[in-house]
């Protein structure tokens, strides 16, 4: 009996150890989500901005020449005619695919990774560029972490991305990343980017463009990419540190749930050993 109550206490304080870490890590995610979701929202309405005036361009005539927009139903009528065998069969030509991949720059958040890279393997021929610390080591990649990600390192990705693209290094461009739902919800999910298409139903033209169109979308693209880039990488680490407070919770409470158990079980064992010890005691008195 004595062998048992020492290995529960063990056990009761690896579980306390347990419990104070995750209590820790909890409050250190929640103090971190109300930043990150100002943050958050704030992409959201710039990259809203952004796409809407990209919708507009893209519907202009003189845009439907542009580079990134080489796969529209023109585009697509004109390769068909040159290379018959591709059109019917499109084995014969793969689309070729870069995908940012953005994951978080720690665990401890429930699903949150495992969600993004088992949605990343549904391309499994695409050109990879990671962002998170953990999708940055799962590609083997130079780190770059999604909390400190900088306005300028995404106007540099966009920049040299969008001249890949005119230069026809692949086909189309997605940006994988956690949308974030709710507090307790977050899908991963890929926002494609390139290549640009043109509305089905074109608004009539409201705006001029000075010089012209195709100029305008071609300085504005970059933007574009920039912005909706910022934006995904904020909705994912506000999905982040929102996943990781949810986990902790839940561990804290099994966690607790469990030292009550435990320790239930201690007095039940400690208390039966003082009973069967009084036992013999006054079963040795009674003898003598």
């Amino acid at each position: 009996m004595p062998a048992n109550t020492r290995e529960l206490r063990s056990r009761i304080r690896s579980v306390d150890s347990t419990l104070h870490l995750t209590k820790a890590m909890e409050l250190v995610a929640s103090s971190k989500i109300r930043k990150a979701t100002l943050k958050m929202h704030a992409g959201r309405e710039y990259a809203d901005a952004v796409t809407e005036t990209i919708k507009v361009l893209s519907g202009c005539q003189e845009c439907r020449t542009s580079p990134y927009m080489r796969r529209n139903a023109a585009a697509g009528d004109a390769q068909a005619a040159q290379n018959p065998a591709a059109a019917q069969n499109p084995a014969v030509a793969p689309e070729r695919i870069r995908l940012i991949v953005i994951a978080g720059d720690r665990g401890m958040a429930g699903g949150y990774n495992v969600n993004v890279f088992r949605e990343a393997q549904k391309y499994p021929d695409a050109e990879i560029y990671a962002i998170g610390r953990k999708a940055c080591a799962r590609y083997g990649q130079d780190i770059r972490g999604t909390e400190q990600y900088s306005y300028a390192e995404a106007a540099e990705l966009a920049k040299q991305f969008c001249a890949d693209f005119r230069k026809g290094e692949y086909d189309r461009l997605g940006i994988l990343y956690t949308k974030y739902v709710s507090m307790m919800t977050q899908t991963a999910e890929v926002r494609w980017v390139f290549p640009l298409t043109a509305p089905e139903e074109a608004a009539a033209q409201q705006v001029i463009f000075e010089p012209d169109a195709a100029e305008v979308l071609s300085e504005t693209v970059p933007l574009y990419v920039t912005g909706i880039l910022m934006a995904a990488v904020r909705e994912s680490y506000a999905s982040e540190v929102s996943a990781r407070s949810a986990a902790m919770n839940s561990a804290g409470r099994n966690a607790q749930k469990m030292m009550d158990d435990l320790r239930l079980a201690y007095n039940r064992a400690r208390q039966g050993a003082i009973t069967q010890e009084l036992t013999e005691i006054v079963a040795g008195a009674g003898e003598g």
